[in-house]
């Protein structure tokens, strides 16, 4: 490849993420609903035809947005594991980075999790930062569980349940420390066969 088609590359991909982060923004400042290609096209200052060179529409923007989320999601996590003074902190340490992460980006967390994206979970063709944030809960769990997938798989449902609810005000924030509680030490104390 030659010096000059590197750089036209790197500028696209400087365009394509520079899209990436005025949706993200946009979406977190006025909701997702404030995201069009007009808006975003206005905001980068580049034209809807420019826009739809690098995206096929709103859908594929917010599969974009869900995919860099994902990583910086994953990150929260290990710092949170690593971090754990003991294996029994790492759990509670993950789950509490997880849920801060939810609460504190409400826009990311729709495009991850709620909003319709090509991304697929669990199968061969699931993106490598999605598998990143699940082998964060997994390895909180101890090697010589063989259950320990399924383990992280209810750890991570129970959590976007408590995100999802709380976000809506279905149930009170102000108690999502003991729900934590009730749910770290109910699946640390599930037995292993």
């Amino acid at each position: 490849m030659s010096a000059l088609s590197e750089r036209r590359e790197r500028e696209r991909a400087d365009r394509r993420q520079l899209i990436i982060n005025a949706a993200r923004e946009l979406a977190e400042t006025e909701g997702w609903e404030a995201v069009t290609t007009r808006r975003l096209a206005e905001r980068v200052e580049y034209s809807q035809p420019v826009l739809y060179s690098h995206f096929n529409g709103k859908d594929a923007i917010v599969s974009a947005v869900a995919l860099d989320s994902f990583v910086e999601l994953a990150d929260h996590l290990r710092t949170a594991r690593e971090t754990a003074r003991k294996r029994g902190q790492a759990l509670r340490a993950v789950c509490r980075a997880y849920l801060k992460f939810a609460a504190e980006r409400p826009a990311q967390y729709q495009a991850m999790f709620i909003l319709p994206t090509d991304l697929k979970f669990a199968s061969a063709e699931t993106p490598a930062p999605l598998r990143a944030c699940f082998d964060e809960f997994v390895n909180c769990f101890p090697p010589e569980n063989d259950r320990r997938e399924l383990f992280a798989e209810v750890t991570w449902s129970t959590l976007h349940g408590m995100a999802v609810l709380a976000d809506s005000g279905r149930i009170p924030a102000t108690h999502q420390e003991e729900r934590l509680d009730f749910l770290v030490t109910q699946i640390a104390a599930s037995p292993t066969p």
